[in-house]
């Protein structure tokens, strides 16, 4: 089993948003796979959950439905509950203001960055020790980067987006069938590189 949670915002004023490029992943990711059948959404852990098999694997995409800065409750939750190992069975999906538009990066491990999601998960779980994808979405221009990461993508901005998004889920795909090592020595781009998803 494996847990793949997208970070977000709940709620149509949210959609959209640079923010909630990691609920676009997830959604992304069960369109992929067929996942989002009639009623196959359901709401626990704090949650919208979709589960499917994905890749060889059982698993569970989650959306936490408690706003970015306490995701942690939500993550600790269903991993609690399915008994996983942080470490090895779950993956972290969040924007990131450092990262181009076109890019993603995997890691193992680390710090939350800034990133008030991944450091109320970190909080929750007690631990850095969990895999994180993140998703580019630009610098913001000078002023409150609080108003960039809550305003929408531009139309021009969605088309590198919607490649962005393919390149995540394949990025997933490959930590779910062959773990994190594997996911980063493919996905991740040299230091100064800038590959076209």
């Amino acid at each position: 089993m494996k847990l793949i949670a997208g970070l977000g915002n709940p709620g149509d004023e949210y959609a959209g948003t640079r923010h909630n490029a990691g609920f676009m992943t997830i959604e992304r990711l069960a369109r992929r796979h067929d996942l989002l059948a009639l009623g196959s959404v359901k709401h626990k852990f704090h949650s919208a959950v979709i589960e499917g098999p994905i890749a060889g694997e059982r698993c569970t995409l989650l959306q936490p439905q408690t706003y970015m800065n306490r995701s942690g409750t939500a993550v600790r939750e269903a991993l609690q509950f399915y008994k996983l190992n942080p470490a090895t069975d779950l993956l972290v999906v969040v924007d990131d203001v450092a990262l181009g538009l076109s890019r993603i990066r995997l890691r193992a491990e680390g710090s939350p960055g800034g990133h008030n999601g991944l450091a109320d998960i970190q909080r929750a779980l007690g631990t850095a020790q969990y895999p994180r994808l993140r998703i580019g979405i630009d610098t913001p221009p000078p002023g409150r980067q609080i108003d960039y990461v809550l305003s929408r993508f531009t139309p021009t901005q969605m088309q590198t987006l919607d490649r962005t998004l393919d390149l995540a889920c394949d990025a997933i795909e490959c930590w779910i069938a062959r773990g994190i090592d594997a996911a980063m020595t493919r996905y991740n781009p040299p230091i100064g590189s800038q590959p076209e998803p």
